[in-house]
């Protein structure tokens, strides 16, 4: 681990810049409007399917290995300087707390504890076995789906950046949060091709 590049980057859970934020806001409250229970799915598993296919490319003995990559658009300074299971293990935290709250809201009731993205930073010795847990986590964000009838709940979540969501803007949440992660894999892995 090198503290020198850690004490350069911004501190867990300190945001996006704001510009950034407002129009992501708008980008995602677009896309909720047009997408459907079945396209976030859809789009859900793809996004799970390249992470995999992207994974099995890189070396095992690589995996571990930090990498300084430039800041892509939704993801936090902080986040730059992860590892290939660095990165799984934040999306099966994430993945995890996104199943939670979809079941939650789905019967109406509202996490108590306050969404907070410095919360879900992942380990940097996380070892292997975070491949077949970031695998079960996938798996249990699409069983909370559908086991619920209707996503379009009463009761909303505050997530840090896009403020209260029901059930469907979670579920639109996971794919487009899987997305930003594939990117920052791909990122990962264009260093090691250097």
């Amino acid at each position: 681990m090198n503290s020198n590049i850690e004490n350069q980057l911004a501190p867990p859970g300190a945001g996006l810049p704001a510009i950034e934020r407002f129009i992501g806001g708008r980008i995602f409250a677009l896309k909720r409007f047009l997408g459907s229970r079945d396209h976030f799915t859809e789009e859900f598993v793809r996004e799970r399917n390249m992470i995999h296919e992207l994974v099995k490319s890189c070396p095992a003995s690589a995996r571990s290995e930090r990498v300084l990559i430039p800041r892509l658009r939704g993801l936090e300074d902080s986040s730059r300087y992860w590892s290939v299971w660095m990165t799984l293990d934040h999306l099966r935290i994430t993945n995890l707390a996104f199943a939670q709250v979809i079941s939650s809201l789905a019967v109406g009731q509202v996490p108590s504890r306050k969404a907070n993205t410095a919360d879900v930073k992942p380990s940097p010795t996380v070892s292997a076995d975070v491949e077949s847990a970031y695998e079960t986590s996938c798996d249990q964000v699409l069983q909370s789906v559908s086991l619920v009838k209707d996503l379009k709940t009463a009761a909303k979540y505050a997530h840090p950046w896009f403020g209260p969501l029901d059930a469907a803007g979670w579920q639109a949440m996971t794919s487009m949060h899987l997305g930003i992660h594939r990117a920052q894999l791909e990122g990962i892995l264009r260093r090691f091709n250097r």
